[in-house]
């Protein structure tokens, strides 16, 4: 989704946002896009402004950490939504109130009103929670973790983005993982931000700085040996028709096409020859493949499992980076191509044909691993330490 849908509403609310309190005075009509727009701000999640606003938002946990953060949610707050009156909504306001997700100067009552449920919107959307305004299981979780524990997860974040900022450029693409999202960055500001799909767990995306040097259009997708080996071999196991109905063909050391039926699929026989899946609906890379140079061989890329791209954990793939309209950052990266703007991309989407494109000005892009930052508003976003780097206190974000 790119900055400019949600522009005019940021800008509304930044006035009345100051580390999120104030938040529960939008109406009822306004609720829906509250939360988005407060958090979607032009402000990217890596740059040098990160770094002061991490800085502010460190000082805020340490007064409320000094307060005596946060007690923990009774076990009658779950399922707590909009028109529920009892005790259990005290403890609930507090709990808002504590993080500025809720105005301190609002009457304390019994009462789940709008305020509320705009409250626990704005806090499920900074935790990339779906914002409901319900208390379901996984706002649950998020909202009695410690005090003590998001101070420390803001002071390790600083550090990264301290450490990282020196590679960043005037135009630049950002791939932070534990969001899952993507930003376009040209000149300190937020051009285009995608929602991604990133590596699970037991494959994760590797965190690496390159350049986008190459857009290939309705690529071909060359299978890596790690996927025919773990998946394709167990996948023609359960359907022997699995690589014709996906249109992925093998070949042998001397280019000949083999029939899938000579081998043996009880074996690793397969790993040796070369898979390849023809561009069209069905290939894993949709109609465009994004390549920069790096040792893992990862890229980014369309993608036909467009729902994926809904769901709150978006960790699926086998360590690539899946990207939604991933048209409109094609054309923001062949931008400095004169002959290519986004109907020529359209086009080519829309053609099917086999077709790379180098760009003239290769364009920087970092993969990263950023669980909490905050933007000049001073609205503070965290998420899941999906693959436990926060745990093991890991600072430097570069491999490559």
């Amino acid at each position: 989704m790119s900055f400019s849908k949600n522009y005019v509403l940021a800008a509304l609310l930044s006035v009345a946002l100051s580390f999120c309190v104030g938040a529960g005075s939008a109406s009822a009509q306004d609720s829906e896009n509250a939360p988005s727009a407060a958090i979607e701000t032009i402000e990217p999640i890596l740059s040098y402004d990160t770094a002061y606003n991490l800085q502010l938002a460190i000082q805020k946990y340490e007064a409320i950490v000094a307060a005596g953060g946060w007690k923990e949610l009774s076990r009658g707050t779950y399922g707590l939504k909009k028109g529920a009156v009892q005790g259990h909504v005290r403890g609930l306001r507090r709990r808002l109130v504590a993080t500025g997700d809720l105005s301190a100067d609002l009457r304390m009552s019994d009462k789940f009103d709008q305020d509320v449920e705009d409250a626990v919107r704005l806090l499920q959307a900074r935790h990339g929670l779906r914002p409901t305004g319900i208390i379901d299981q996984e706002t649950m979780i998020t909202m009695n973790v410690p005090a003590t524990e998001k101070l420390t997860q803001l002071r390790l974040n600083l550090l990264r983005v301290q450490d990282a900022v020196s590679a960043l450029s005037e135009r630049y693409i950002v791939v932070n993982i534990p969001a899952a999202s993507i930003e376009a960055v040209e000149n300190g500001t937020v051009q285009r931000r995608h929602t991604a799909i990133v590596g699970r767990i037991e494959r994760p995306t590797p965190l690496l700085h390159s350049k986008v040097h190459e857009i290939n259009f309705n690529p071909y997708w060359h299978v890596p040996k790690s996927i025919i080996r773990r998946d394709i071999i167990k996948y023609m196991n359960d359907d022997p028709q699995y690589l014709t109905n996906f249109r992925i063909k093998i070949y042998g050391a001397d280019g000949e096409e083999l029939d899938p039926a000579s081998i043996d699929w009880s074996t690793d026989e397969a790993v040796q020859y070369a898979f390849r899946q023809e561009p069209g609906a069905e290939n894993s890379m949709g109609h465009v493949k994004i390549n920069f140079h790096n040792k893992h061989a990862v890229y980014l890329h369309d993608t036909p499992q467009k729902s994926l791209f809904g769901q709150n954990r978006r960790f699926h793939s086998s360590g690539c980076v899946r990207v939604e309209e991933v048209d409109e950052l094609v054309a923001w990266l062949l931008a400095g191509n004169e002959e290519w703007n986004q109907l020529a991309v359209d086009g080519a989407f829309a053609s099917g044909e086999r077709l790379d494109v180098r760009l003239k000005s290769p364009v920087p892009i970092i993969t990263t691993y950023i669980t909490a930052w905050a933007n000049r508003q001073g609205v503070v976003s965290f998420r899941e330490d999906i693959y436990q780097f926060d745990k093991q206190g890991r600072v430097a974000l570069l491999d490559d």
